[in-house]
């Protein structure tokens, strides 16, 4: 059974303030408490804007041993160049202090928008520049994604194909293609807002097991139709992002209680 990780995409939102988060936390305290609820979360700030190595180092002190971030990929590179000449912004990315994040730097977020198609020579070209011993996640909102060329390509490359739920909008894939699997849960009814039912809850549970066990749920969606088995099983990353009226936290908690997950870090 590999890894299982549950947690929350981003941490600050002042809705949460006197729910999630006692009334008398001040807010630079609330990554500290969020980090000792949850062993992963989501860094979205970086998708905004490059922060600074200065962030990220606090960032990592503000954190319980065993605890793992995940980075979003500037949308300067994704939303705006849509991969074109990223060369600098890459090298930029990668030198504006992510690294100070050390033991607990997981996989690099890459989303793109849904006007961005797949395009075979710039998707390779841009995976070619990514570095190989770094886990990556790609996140699609594009039908012509939905395209056996891809997945084969993120297989070639070790990247994973991030299972995204958002309540119909985008392709809902669940293509296993690296020997991790990335969810990303936006809410199976509305956007951002709608929280998930025990019924819903119990289902991720069932599909995370599947994975982490090195098999995949029954009636997955695929791209390809192809089943990946892996002996060893696989680590799988779990972000609600459903945030808008605090669905986020507490279905985090309650998907991490059906997995047996701790529920507290020391």
């Amino acid at each position: 059974m590999g890894d299982m990780r549950v947690g929350i995409s981003g941490w600050r939102y002042p809705p949460w303030r006197g729910k999630f988060y006692p009334d008398d936390l001040p807010q630079r305290l609330e990554l500290a408490y969020a980090s000792r609820e949850f062993s992963t979360i989501e860094l979205n700030g970086s998708f905004y804007a490059l922060q600074t190595p200065e962030r990220y180092a606090r960032w990592h002190a503000d954190t319980p041993k065993g605890f793992l971030f995940s980075v979003k990929a500037p949308r300067y590179m994704t939303h705006i160049l849509r991969l074109k000449e990223v060369e600098r912004p890459l090298a930029n990315f990668l030198a504006s202090g992510i690294f100070e994040l050390k033991d607990k730097l997981g996989p690099i977020l890459w989303q793109f928008p849904p006007g961005m198609r797949f395009d075979p020579a710039r998707f390779e070209a841009f995976f070619k520049a990514l570095p190989r011993d770094m886990h990556h996640a790609i996140e699609i909102r594009h039908d012509s994604f939905i395209d056996p060329a891809f997945t084969d390509m993120l297989r070639h490359y070790g990247m994973a194909l991030v299972v995204a739920d958002t309540a119909g909008k985008w392709p809902y894939r669940e293509d296993v293609t690296a020997d991790f699997v990335y969810i990303r849960l936006h809410g199976d009814r509305e956007l951002y807002v709608s929280g998930y039912t025990d019924t819903a809850l119990d289902d991720w549970a069932r599909r995370i097991r599947a994975w982490a066990r090195g098999g995949e749920p029954r009636g997955a969606r695929r791209i390809d139709g192809k089943a990946q088995r892996r002996a060893s099983g696989r680590h799988v990353y779990c972000y609600f992002d459903n945030d808008a009226k605090v669905e986020a936290p507490r279905n985090a908690k309650t998907l991490m209680d059906k997995l047996g997950l701790p529920m507290r870090a020391s």
